[in-house]
């Protein structure tokens, strides 16, 4: 029988780092990857047979649990007729409308027309695209630590300061390209401002996660999403809000319909629960601006997969059973496992805040909340690894990075969320006495 380490070699072999994405080589938690043969409802199956509750979701979109009955004949079904057909299908429309409808509040609805993409990373690279072509505009607004995909300018750090231009953030991104992005602070609007004092003639758009989740979970400031739209609409630009984990995870509108305070986007970037599991993501807003795209407009982004009849079923199919109960669900889960955590680390005495938005949450070691990346980073991060290796001994699969949010599904039943909360005093000791 084959073993997650002999897997893993053999991986390495076959692969750069044994993996396709680089957080799943756990690296930063220093153990062996697991590798997935199976999963269903709250729980994987490794390659040694052994099942965990997961609290990954495949990174969100396992929001009804990993092979939901209905998403997985929608999706039997959508292979049985053609796995794809390189020309538009009335699924395409369907999902656009239920997500044209789906976003709104305060009978306003941002999203007029949708053009559906195969990622995350293609559906924010096209909003910048689209943004720049709609303004005439190059400069992008990004804040530290938010994750936009790996396309070249956004894999940009930040400058000596607030105006300056960026730097690349990966070998390979060209310094001229990744110059075209500046990079603010989060949760910093004095530094916003100062951006746009000295540089908002140029300025294209600011693109921010709805609710940042790809430095562990910072929650935005009350009404910060509404003073960057201001911000920018007040400076000529747009606001292209990334909810590619956010989207239809933290409500029927995503964060968007929950921010206690309304704004108004010019673009909105989806992906992981749009698709149900399968490559899907989105882009979205008004007719003005998404009338640009081609055919009808002269900024240009195609895709053959873009569509895909299998994606799409699965999509459809996860957003008609997200209603209203499943998120009460999944919202209670979410609660009453970041409650157990934090009750755990502090019987062991360690520094830690858990930090949510929403019914997505993620830890932190330190004693104050983290608002920005910097203060994300200054976290005794080193605690981390030993917590995640002792869950996963008990047969708990965590995020493998302190810096990712915890997904919780609604077939996180009592018995799957008894188990977490059983596993955690033992990690909580793991944690208290780890050392740097």
């Amino acid at each position: 029988m084959s073993t997650n380490a002999t897997e893993f070699d053999r991986a390495r072999a076959a692969m750069p780092g044994g993996v396709n994405s680089p957080v799943r080589a756990f690296g930063s938690v220093g153990t062996t990857p697991r590798f997935f043969v199976s999963a269903s409802g709250p729980r994987v199956t490794d390659v040694e047979g052994r099942d965990y509750v997961d609290l990954v979701g495949s990174w969100g979109p396992a929001i009804l649990g990993h092979a939901h009955p209905a998403v997985v004949k929608a999706v039997q079904d959508a292979a049985t007729r053609g796995l794809g057909f390189g020309a538009s299908t009335p699924g395409e429309t369907e999902l656009a409308e239920i997500v044209e409808a789906r976003i709104a509040r305060d009978c306003m609805r941002p999203i007029e027309k949708l053009r559906l993409v195969s990622t995350g990373t293609e559906a924010t690279m096209t909003a910048i695209r689209l943004a720049r072509g709609a303004t005439g505009r190059d400069l992008i607004v990004k804040f530290a630590g938010h994750y936009h995909g790996h396309s070249d300018g956004l894999l940009a750090e930040a400058g000596s300061g607030a105006a300056t231009l960026a730097m690349p953030g990966s070998a390979g991104v060209p310094a001229p390209i990744a110059a075209q992005t500046l990079v603010v602070p989060y949760n910093d609007l004095d530094a916003l401002r100062e951006v746009f004092a000295a540089r908002g003639d140029d300025i294209a758009a600011i693109i921010v996660e709805a609710a940042p989740a790809n430095m562990g979970i910072v929650p935005p400031a009350l009404g910060f999403n509404a003073a960057i739209a201001d911000l920018a609409h007040e400076n000529g630009s747009l606001l292209i809000l990334d909810e590619v984990l956010t989207g239809f995870r933290v409500g029927p509108a995503g964060w968007y319909g929950i921010d206690p305070v309304s704004f108004t986007p010019d673009l909105i970037t989806f992906g992981k629960v749009i698709g149900g599991g399968l490559p899907l993501a989105a882009l979205g807003g008004s007719a003005a601006i998404m009338d640009l795209l081609a055919p009808l407009g002269p900024v240009y982004q195609a895709g053959t997969l873009s569509g895909n009849p299998l994606a799409v079923a699965a999509g459809l199919a996860t957003l008609h059973h997200l209603d209203a109960a499943a998120y009460e669900r999944i919202d209670a889960a979410s609660h009453a496992i970041a409650d157990a955590t934090a009750s755990a680390l502090a019987a062991e005495g360690v520094a830690h805040v858990v930090q949510r938005s929403g019914n997505l949450f993620s830890v932190q070691f330190t004693d104050a909340a983290p608002t920005d990346y910097a203060t994300v980073k200054a976290q005794e991060a080193f605690r981390y690894p030993p917590f995640f290796r002792a869950m996963l001994e008990q047969g708990v699969s965590l995020p493998p990075s302190v810096f990712e949010a915890w997904f919780v599904s609604a077939a996180h039943d009592d018995t799957a969320v008894s188990q977490i909360i059983d596993a955690l005093p033992a990690a909580a000791r793991a944690a208290a006495s780890a050392t740097a």
